[in-house]
């Protein structure tokens, strides 16, 4: 099975903080969908699953720091996909 990593897009700041998961492992997600969301100086962001398929892992937990770029889970294409 293909696994598509999500990761922390560029959100102009040098750190940010998950704050929570909104799929869980084992939930079917499609691109697009909030999979996560970050707290950042001022704002909230939602993390979008970049890809079709069911939520493998999650890397970190809520209240761990990230950077751009940092892999904070993955998703994995179901069969036939």
């Amino acid at each position: 099975m293909r696994r598509t990593p999500i990761t922390l897009p560029d959100l102009g700041v040098a750190r940010a903080v998950l704050s929570l998961w909104y799929a869980r492992v084992g939930d079917r997600v499609f691109a697009g969908d909030r999979v996560a969301e970050v707290l950042i100086p001022g704002a909230t962001v939602d993390v979008p699953a970049p890809a079709d398929g069911v939520l493998a892992s999650q890397a970190v937990l809520a209240n761990d720091p990230l950077v751009a770029g940092q892999m904070i889970g993955e998703i994995e294409a179901e069969a036939g996909e």
